[in-house]
């Protein structure tokens, strides 16, 4: 079958066409509902390779089309690989043409794949496009946006910034570093493990004291994962990946001649886990509890970073929502059998935030020199449990009305890590960000699964 989509993007053609260019590009187009990960990117346009992993090991290479090659207007793959090839039969004909409200970029697919499928994997494509130049222009009027290596780039930089990141394989640090790669910036990833190019090895416990050399701005994002069972084993690990390793970072921070700035991961558990119906901004108080107490100890571990007159953001994030990683997918299971609904009742707040408003968030906090202190990295729209469980039933089709037992998070979590993490009750408000009239992709709950979820309409 012919498969054929267009979009206007705002932003001039020559931009749109260099955004594909870049690194970054590919998994900022791949969603999050299709099982595939990026595992090589084209290096060029007109006859690159690039390569996906698929489930069970299987792989899907695509080479561009020479033939079928225009600079700036045109590029082309096609699949290559058995036994992909003759299942998919795929050849991708990417085109961009000026129009007067940007760039008309049109995708015409040749392939075997149903139509329901492509209608989900290009609507998400377009919005991704759409979204990703709009921030790379918002970045332009703060002059944070680095092009061509010439003084021709179409991006006007100041210019280009080297930024460290820990954490950067995770998830949110996988789609932060593409985000910053194509917006023109330089990213070094600071890892545990073996070291490979654009990698530097990072001892959490005792650094470097070379680590921060050339780097403008550290990223902070790693630490244990929160989610498990709440022993003490898996708490004292929760506190300690997060509390000595950055104030150590801090440190070098501190005695950076270069960095100028340190934003370092924090959450909502620093309110604690049952605030009812209080509205909670930045100012509010932070409640009781041990994510409570550990975002305390968190944040005030970045003291020397501050203390030596660094600019420094704390972004406490919310509930993430993305399609392959954190706690949509496990909705989306239970809601696939039917048996999905609320915890309990579902009379309690949930605070969430878009994956990709997150890494917006992230971004402007690198680069946005208003922002300074603890910054609420959630949507300005927190829902009741029962609102989310209704929302993800709409959107899959399901029913949602079967309430779950609050034993059942318990049975997983432990009782102190179900009270803290999936039955806490936190209604918070971004107001540092909607002072900065920040430009949310995702400001409801509907929108935000129809992305994730691949149940965005499709412009045609």
């Amino acid at each position: 079958m012919s498969f054929s989509a267009s979009h206007v993007v705002p932003a001039s053609r020559e931009q749109v066409w260099e955004w594909h260019t870049r690194v970054g590009s590919l998994s900022r187009l791949l969603p999050p509902f299709v099982p595939m990960t990026p595992l090589q990117q084209a290096d060029r346009l007109s006859d690159g390779t690039t390569i996906l992993g698929l489930p069970a090991g299987l792989r899907w290479t695509s080479r561009h089309d020479l033939s079928r090659y225009r600079k700036g207007y045109a590029f082309t793959d096609v699949c290559t690989n058995a036994p992909m090839r003759m299942l998919a039969n795929w050849r991708h004909d990417h085109r961009f043409e000026d129009h007067p409200e940007g760039t008309l970029v049109t995708d015409v697919v040749d392939t075997r794949m149903p139509k329901a499928v492509l209608d989900s994997m290009f609507a998400y494509r377009q919005q991704q496009l759409i979204e990703d130049t709009s921030l790379i222009n918002r970045l332009k009027e703060i002059g944070h946006v680095d092009g061509l290596a010439d003084s021709s780039s179409i991006y006007g930089a100041q210019r280009r910034f080297t930024i460290a990141i820990t954490g950067s394989r995770g998830a949110v640090g996988r789609a932060l570093s593409a985000q910053l790669s194509l917006a023109g910036h330089e990213i070094i990833q600071l890892v545990r493990g073996k070291v490979k190019p654009g990698q530097r090895l990072w001892n959490p416990q005792a650094p470097d004291p070379d680590l921060l050399d050339g780097v403008d701005v550290l990223v902070h994002l790693a630490g244990e994962p929160i989610f498990g069972r709440f022993n003490e084993s898996h708490k004292n690990d929760i506190r300690d990946s997060r509390v000595g390793p950055t104030r150590k970072l801090a440190e070098l921070v501190a005695a950076s001649n270069t960095v100028t700035t340190m934003v370092s991961a924090s959450a909502i558990g620093y309110y604690g886990n049952d605030r009812g119906e209080e509205i909670l901004t930045e100012g509010s108080e932070p409640g009781d509890g041990f994510l409570a107490d550990v975002c305390v100890e968190w944040e005030q571990a970045t003291a020397p970073a501050s203390d030596a007159g660094k600019r420094v953001v704390n972004i406490r994030t919310g509930v993430v929502l993305s399609g392959n990683s954190g706690i949509l997918p496990l909705f989306k299971a239970l809601f696939s059998t039917g048996l999905g609904g609320s915890f309990g009742d579902g009379e309690f707040w949930l605070s969430w935030i878009a994956a990709d408003d997150l890494t917006d968030i992230y971004t402007h906090a690198i680069f946005d020199e208003t922002y300074a202190g603890a910054v609420n990295g959630v949507s300005p729209n927190p829902v009741l449990n029962r609102g989310l469980a209704h929302a993800i039933g709409t959107e899959m089709k399901r029913p949602s009305v079967i309430p779950i037992p609050t034993f059942g998070p318990a049975l997983l979590l432990g009782k102190e890590g179900a009270r803290e993490l999936a039955l806490a009750d936190q209604r918070v408000i971004p107001e540092v960000l909607n002072n900065h009239e920040h430009h949310f992709r995702y400001s409801t709950i509907d929108k935000a699964l129809a992305h994730e979820l691949g149940r965005e309409p499709l412009w045609k």
